[in-house]
């Protein structure tokens, strides 16, 4: 009769593949085929990756002025977050999931077909495009839905204004967002991948980057390492972008890309402050 082992090793591939991938979703579907098949994986990729994204700056804001290798990319060095608002953001982010996104997740499960897990791993260049087209689909929705609730004055003041209590973004106040506008975002990450048929292990790098980017545009330094001046052309905004946005709401709305706010005259560069010239400006 066969056992347990012997039946999970025939649902795996048996011919050999030359996809550079297949080893770590065979890996996936063998091992933990449990866990990646669950709808609340997603939402631990996500909430994991915004928790350990999150603590390397934590160090760099808490050390300050005591590293100033890296206190010089400050944006705002006047502004500096404290442990209660990194506090805040964080507990804002912990009770938006425990008691709005994880009961979604256990009401998708009733709903919901269970998650299909085919055999084959995708390419690294199907990772690529298909993670492109995520975060470019992403990056429209967002912009005109952003745009939207700050020219409204009702819908910014219940649902967007959360999100804009400080001037200075720093990197825990990336997810300090209101019910609607997380379950609004919440549901175009969840239902792109499955709109363009983007294959799991894709949809999961995808999320882990976008919570990596979103990080990142909050962080408050504009380092000279990051995306922003890794991809040319000044196809991203990152950091400078974002908060140029928190110090001028109205500039600045794609979380990612550059593209639309160019298109609609609503991009503005940053204007680095400095504590030399805020000195001149009080003398």
């Amino acid at each position: 009769m066969m056992n347990i082992t012997d039946l999970m090793l025939n649902l795996l591939p048996s011919r050999t593949s030359d996809r550079l991938l297949q080893p770590l979703w065979d890996y996936l579907l063998f091992h933990h085929r449990a866990l990646v098949s669950s709808p609340f994986f997603p939402v631990l990729v996500a909430f994991s990756s915004y928790f350990l994204f999150s603590i390397p700056f934590t160090v760099l804001d808490l050390l300050g002025e005591r590293v100033p290798q890296f206190h010089q990319y400050k944006i705002q060095p006047d502004r500096k977050p404290t442990v209660e608002m990194m506090i805040r953001s964080c507990r804002t982010a912990l009770y938006n999931h425990i008691f709005f996104v994880l009961p979604s997740v256990i009401l998708s499960m009733f709903i919901l077909p269970p998650p299909i897990m085919p055999q084959d791993a995708p390419t690294v260049s199907e990772v690529f495009i298909d993670g492109l087209a995520v975060l470019l689909l992403f990056d429209t929705q967002y912009y005109f839905w952003h745009f939207v609730h700050h020219k409204h004055q009702q819908l910014y003041r219940w649902i967007h204004a959360v999100h804009h209590e400080y001037s200075a973004p720093f990197s825990w106040s990336t997810e300090q967002l209101s019910i609607p506008e997380l379950m609004t975002v919440g549901l175009w990450s969840n239902q792109d991948p499955l709109l363009l048929k983007v294959h799991p292990l894709t949809t999961w790098f995808i999320t882990a980057f976008s919570i990596w980017m979103s990080v990142e545009d909050h962080i408050g330094y504009d380092f000279p390492w990051t995306l922003n001046h890794l991809v040319p052309l000044g196809l991203l905004g990152g950091a400078p972008a974002h908060d140029m946005h928190h110090q001028k709401p109205s500039s600045n709305y794609a979380p990612f890309f550059s593209h639309w706010d160019r298109i609609f005259g609503t991009a503005l560069p940053l204007k680095k402050k400095t504590v030399k010239t805020q000195l001149k400006a009080v003398l």
